[in-house]
């Protein structure tokens, strides 16, 4: 795997000038890490009937234990992100790795629930630092004309690590006990960290949007928070963004946390079978719509600032009607049928998370700003679902608390409608003038 980088600088980093093709193997490498970052957090939702009967659990104790990664996920993320802008994002993603993998096998040492609250919650610290480093550095392999195809394909093993996780998770509980769950997932990804460690190379942060924006600039100062937050306020293309997240994310993590058991009790299937109908459909679905979602994006961001947005607002309007079917119908084709067009619209959105921030968004503050998203995403969205969710199924079942979601699909919609119609023309025109004005 060549790279024909050129050297620069005391740290020896690859200017861009890197064999094409060596962009893509990048994408290529972080697939593979991102994979078990989503196997690592869905394998124990596969588990949650097991886990409820070893420690006597109620519904509203396994909301907490999903709720718990989301929270300090959220939590850490803005930290994750302002030290991924000032260290190598190599080294974040790697280290990142080798840390959730071991607490993965950890896990397996649980011995009461708060054993299991604590290593749920510190996997949400370890995996918090790998979206704000690994999107950061393939935007600067990726410019304007490839960037949304780039994080649509990253985004495939984010579903295929959610298949692998719920089935794979729920089979080997089902013949081997849950912490030999945790055991392999873990083990495997420390031998991966291990392997890629050699092949996985640093770029100049900026190096390409500066070119692209006509500035022959060497890479910018980090940004103070201060001014980060000030970029922020004063960028409501951001603001919409992160709202939009919110709202998705919510939706999401209801899927992944309670559908297992949903489809457990209504439907009454095997705990493998109910893991991995959960998560295979939406998760297939989204996995082919998510590159075309990352095609379509770069072509209409071609045409238009809010290009990447309006794909995103096609995804979480389309995708409404299919979760409130999903806790609506008793028939299991419909299901099915409901769960892959969530799947399908899923994967529009999924792929210009990212990339819809950074077309306004500085290179030198991008960890800083996915660390970000993550935070309002997963304490906003994913830390407050699988308890709202537990309270509603409380009282009105587990189906319309399921099917209440797709309302929060609708809000996001909004949000984004609102960016594109009056933030994101202004809010990218000022980027890009910032970048050409520092050559010059």
């Amino acid at each position: 795997m060549s790279t024909n980088a050129s050297l620069d600088g005391p740290m020896n980093r690859p200017r861009f000038s890197l064999n094409p093709s060596y962009r893509w193997y990048v994408v290529m490498m972080l697939w593979m890490i991102a994979f078990f970052n989503y196997a690592d957090r869905q394998a124990i939702f596969s588990v949650f009937p097991l886990l409820e009967k070893e420690f006597g659990l109620t519904k509203l104790e396994l909301g907490m234990l999903g709720a718990s990664f989301a929270w300090v996920y959220g939590l850490g993320a803005p930290l994750a992100g302002w030290i991924v802008d000032r260290v190598r994002r190599k080294s974040a993603i790697l280290a990142g790795l080798h840390v959730w993998s071991i607490i993965c096998m950890a896990t397996a040492l649980s011995r009461t629930f708060r054993h299991l609250m604590f290593f749920r919650a510190a996997e949400g610290l370890g995996e918090t630092f790998y979206f704000p480093a690994s999107m950061s550095l393939v935007s600067d392999y990726h410019g304007k004309a490839t960037r949304s195809r780039a994080m649509g394909l990253h985004q495939t093993s984010v579903y295929v690590g959610t298949i692998a996780g719920g089935f794979f998770a729920g089979l080997i509980g089902q013949r081997y006990g849950w912490r030999w769950s945790f055991i392999v997932f873990g083990g495997l990804g420390i031998i991966l960290g291990i392997f890629l460690k050699r092949f996985l190379v640093e770029p100049d942060r900026g190096a390409l949007d500066r070119a692209e924006a006509g500035s022959n600039a060497k890479e910018a100062a980090r940004l103070p928070f201060k001014e980060f937050i000030k970029l922020v306020l004063g960028t409501p293309t951001v603001l919409t963004l992160m709202g939009a997240f919110v709202c998705a994310n919510f939706v999401a993590v209801v899927l992944l946390t309670w559908m297992p058991s949903y489809l457990g009790s209504q439907f009454k299937m095997s705990l493998a079978m109910a893991g991995l109908t959960a998560t295979m459909f939406v998760q297939l679905a989204s996995m082919c719509s998510a590159p075309l979602g990352g095609w379509f994006a770069d072509i209409l961001r071609r045409r238009t600032p809010g290009g990447r947005m309006a794909v995103q607002m096609i995804g979480v309007f389309g995708g409404a009607p299919f979760v409130l079917l999903c806790g609506m119908t008793h028939s299991v084709a419909l299901l099915l049928v409901a769960l892959t067009a969530w799947g399908f619209f899923k994967g529009l959105y999924d792929a210009n998370i990212f990339a819809s921030v950074y077309d306004v968004v500085r290179p030198e503050a991008r960890g800083t700003a996915a660390g970000f998203m993550n935070m309002v995403g997963w304490l906003g969205g994913g830390g407050t679902a699988p308890i709202v969710i537990a309270y509603i199924a409380e009282g009105r079942g587990l189906g319309i608390a399921i099917a209440l979601a797709s309302i929060v699909y609708v809000a996001a919609g909004l949000l984004l409608l609102t960016g594109i119609v009056f933030f994101v023309k202004r809010d990218t025109a000022r980027m890009q003038a910032s970048l050409a004005a520092e050559g010059n």
